[in-house]
């Protein structure tokens, strides 16, 4: 009577150093890589292409906002580099880069 019952609890232990499928533990963190790339990478790369897109289109009499707060009328536009007049007859040149937003034509007059 003892045979049978010491097999069945020889068959319930698996066996030392005994793992399951080495792919569910990749799984995981390439799970985790894709949703990092979709919650931080992908809006970040479409932020950028928005940023050249608005760059580029920038144009003589835009009124534009720069990182530093700064806000103006474009006055010249080179390769790199950007003139915008803050005030009359006070110009700074800017890298186009540091274009931080375009706004509406007319908000400068109304403040």
């Amino acid at each position: 009577m003892n045979l049978p019952m010491s097999f069945v609890l020889a068959q319930a232990a698996p066996a030392a150093g005994q793992q399951g499928n080495p792919l569910m533990g990749l799984a995981l963190p390439i799970l985790l890589l894709v949703v990092m790339f979709f919650v931080m990478i992908r809006p970040q790369m479409k932020r950028q292409k928005e940023h050249r897109a608005m760059i580029s289109a920038l144009a003589k009499g835009d009124e534009v906002v720069t990182n530093g707060g700064i806000a103006g009328r474009v006055d010249d536009i080179g390769e790199s580099f950007v003139t915008v007049e803050i005030a009359p007859n006070v110009k700074i040149k800017l890298q186009k880069g540091a274009v931080q937003q375009v706004l509406p034509k007319g908000t400068l007059k109304s403040s």
